[in-house]
């Protein structure tokens, strides 16, 4: 077969044909009487398996070695391969997200465009004080809200993590999505940074999102987002509240959360009721129950006053001492 025939049968063109050979990777079998190449059976199977090894991104070396060398072994080559794919994937995914970025972000000219590229690539660099400065210009320079909850999501220098909640803040609900994800992440410091981020965001999208983190199996998520609706007003995260200063996890900040909640009569008998319930359960310790009797103390309202009264004379002496000094301080008011 005629080289002219051989590439249109093989789709491989008759230049590239003449190239293998001047590489030596096929060579036509034979000649006709005026001298034209005539491939073989044989040749043009060669020139197929060289064709499949090109579309593994096997170079042209590489693939003579493969089919000439006997001692070649294809294991530590498609290991390579692999290496090099995933790679190159990883780059293109990279650049992808990238270009979503900087598209989400609608600059109106070049320079727009390259300002956009500059903050994404300072949110990138290895220096804290370069990232914070970043988040801190997101406010200037439109920065695509997707990029600042992965930044936020995988910062974990402390002062760069609160400017981009800064910046989450004030980039409106966009991000919501993003971290009610992280809040799933198997990283518990990527959850525990989501539900931060969450905190921080005002409006009801975000409150909805921080009742949902409730019922998170994480316990710290679950504690960041009692607190944060706390502040909010949130009565769903008493019961949260009085887990954690029973168990002495943040239980200041709780206790705290939980006065800002008692804000009428009516609230405030109800969480003391929560409260004395907790301290008469049998499966309560001691410091426990000191933690909670304390708790009382920012709950106004006679039945706080009453459960102070009756634990005046507890047993528990520390339970006994913390009761009485807070009703000579309800006394002094």
């Amino acid at each position: 077969m005629l080289i002219g025939d051989v590439a249109r049968r093989s789709g491989v063109s008759a230049r590239m044909l003449r190239h293998y050979e001047s590489l030596g990777l096929v060579r036509p079998s034979g000649r006709t009487g005026s001298g034209y190449r005539e491939y073989s059976g044989e040749d043009i199977q060669r020139i197929f398996h060289i064709e499949s090894l090109r579309s593994l991104g096997l170079s042209l070396r590489e693939i003579g070695r493969a089919l000439d060398d006997p001692s070649f072994t294809p294991s530590a080559l498609v290991d390579d391969l692999i290496r090099q794919t995933r790679d190159r994937i990883a780059a293109e995914t990279e650049l992808l997200t990238r270009l979503r970025q900087i598209h989400a972000a609608d600059p109106v000219d070049w320079e727009g465009v390259l300002q956009v590229v500059a903050l994404l690539q300072a949110l990138g660099s290895k220096s804290p004080g370069v990232r914070q400065r970043a988040a801190l210009s997101s406010d200037e320079v439109p920065v695509p809200v997707e990029a600042l909850v992965e930044a936020a999501l995988s910062e974990t220098d402390p002062n760069v993590a609160g400017a981009l909640r800064w910046a989450l803040a004030r980039s409106g609900d966009g991000g919501l999505a993003l971290l009610a994800k992280g809040l799933g992440s198997p990283v518990a410091a990527v959850r525990e940074r989501a539900v931060k981020s969450l905190a921080e965001i005002p409006g009801g999208e975000a409150t909805a999102q921080l009742r949902d983190a409730l019922a998170n199996p994480d316990v710290v998520v679950r504690g960041y987002a009692a607190l944060a609706l706390g502040t909010r007003g949130g009565a769903d995260a008493v019961p949260t509240l009085i887990d954690m200063i029973a168990e002495g996890r943040n239980d200041i900040d709780a206790a705290d959360a939980l006065s800002v909640l008692a804000s009428d009569t009516e609230a405030a008998d109800r969480i003391a009721a929560r409260l004395v319930d907790r301290l008469t359960h049998d499966t309560t310790e001691a410091p426990e129950r000191w933690r909670l009797t304390q708790a009382l103390a920012g709950i106004p309202g006679t039945r706080a006053s009453c459960a102070l009264v009756e634990l005046s004379h507890d047993v528990d002496r520390a339970v006994a001492l913390t009761a009485a000094y807070l009703l000579q301080l309800r006394a002094a008011r």
